[in-house]
C-alpha cells in the first residue's frame, strides 16, 4: 500500500509552506506530494495569502525534491487548453527527471472561475473526454511526425507534438463517483482511477465498474492502479486526535466515520480495509500544513506497519 501526501493549498498555504511539506514528504519516505487544483478558498477558512497555481508550484517542487512522485488531484480541465497543458506537464516532468503525474478531470467550482473571469463552460465531461485524447495523443506522437485533432472543442492542426515528456509515459490519473461516463474514461485513458472520499462500500462498486470498463475496452488485469484519497488525522492518543481535528475545524466522530481517523493502530486496520476491496495506495488529505509532527506520526507509526 503506497501512501501519498496530498494538499489543498487554496486553503492557506505560500509556495515556502508547500516545500517545506514536500521534502517532509520526501524525508519521511512517503511516495509522493499530489495537490489540489483550485484558485478560490472552501468553507469558512480565510485562505491567505491566497492561491498557488499547481503547475508553478510543482515546477519549483521538481527542481527541489529527489525522489518523490509529483502530481495533481486533479487538474481542473475548465483551466487551460489541453495543447498548452501537454507542453506544461511535459516540461515540468523533464524539470523532475521524470516524477510527475497527471490528474486530470472537468473541473466543477463555479465561484472560483466567476472571482476570476475563467470561463465555466456547460459541457464539461464531454470537454474532458477530447482533453484526454488530445493530452495523451500529444504525448504519444512519435518525434518527427505530427498530431491532428479535429473535434466538437478543440481543433488541432500539423502539431509538432513537442515537448516529450522525460518519461516513456506519464501516468494519468481519472477519478470521480459517476457510475457511466467516469468508469469508461478511466478504461480509455488512465493508468490509476482514484476514488474521492469514497466508503468502502461505494470503492468497492465503482473499482467494479473501472474493472468492467476496463476488461470491455480489452485491457489487461493489473493495467490500471486504484487508489482512495482520504482526510487523515492522527494522534498517538484519543486527546491528540482530538486536538488536531480541532485544529481543521472537524469533529473527531465525523472524520473517524467519513476519512483516516484515530490512533496508528484503528488507521491501520481500516487502511487494511480499503487494501481487501483493493485499493492500492492512499492518498492521505492533510488539512494542516504546520503540524509537520503530523506527518512524522504517520510515517513511523502507520507506514511502517503497512511496508
Amino acid at each position: 500500500m503506497d501512501l501519498r501526501i496530498f494538499t489543498e493549498p487554496q486553503q492557506g498555504a505560500t509556495y515556502d509552506t508547500l516545500l517545506t511539506v514536500a521534502k517532509a514528504t520526501e524525508d519521511l519516505g512517503f511516495d509522493a506530494f499530489f495537490r489540489s487544483d483550485h484558485y478560490l478558498k472552501m468553507g469558512s477558512v480565510d485562505g491567505l495569502p491566497g492561491p498557488t497555481d499547481a503547475w508553478i508550484t510543482l515546477a519549483g517542487l521538481a527542481r527541489e525534491t529527489k525522489r518523490i512522485r509529483l502530481g495533481t488531484l486533479m487538474t481542473a480541465g475548465t483551466f487551460r487548453l489541453p495543447g498548452v497543458l501537454a507542453i506544461q506537464v511535459a516540461q515540468v516532468d523533464q524539470m523532475s527527471g521524470g516524477r510527475v503525474e497527471l490528474g486530470l478531470g472537468a473541473g466543477w467550482f463555479e465561484e472560483e472561475h466567476t472571482a476570476y473571469g475563467i470561463p465555466f463552460p456547460k459541457e464539461k465531461f464531454a470537454r474532458l473526454e477530447e482533453q484526454l485524447e488530445i493530452v495523451t495523443g500529444l504525448w504519444a506522437t512519435e518525434a518527427g511526425e505530427t498530431f491532428d485533432f479535429h473535434g466538437t472543442y478543440y481543433d488541432l492542426t500539423d502539431s509538432p507534438a513537442l515537448p516529450k515528456p522525460a518519461q516513456r509515459k506519464i501516468p494519468v490519473l481519472v477519478g470521480g463517483h459517476g457510475a457511466t461516463r467516469t468508469p469508461r474514461l478511466a478504461a480509455q485513458y488512465a493508468d490509476e482511477f482514484n476514488m474521492p472520499f469514497g466508503s468502502f462500500e461505494d470503492s468497492e462498486v465503482q473499482f467494479g465498474r473501472v474493472r468492467a470498463a476496463a476488461e470491455e475496452a480489452g485491457r489487461k488485469t493489473g493495467e490500471i492502479t486504484y487508489s482512495n484519497a482520504l482526510v487523515v488525522c492522527v494522534g498517538k492518543d484519543d486527546q491528540e486526535v482530538a486536538r488536531r481535528a480541532a485544529a481543521i475545524g472537524r469533529e473527531v466522530d465525523e472524520l473517524k466515520a467519513n476519512g483516516l481517523a484515530g490512533t496508528p493502530s484503528e488507521v491501520v486496520d481500516k487502511i487494511g480495509r480499503y487494501a481487501g476491496i483493493g485499493s492500492e495506495r492512499i492518498y492521505l488529505q492533510v488539512l494542516d500544513l504546520s503540524d509537520l509532527d503530523h506527518l512524522e506520526l504517520i510515517s513511523s507509526q502507520v507506514q511502517s506497519q503497512l511496508s
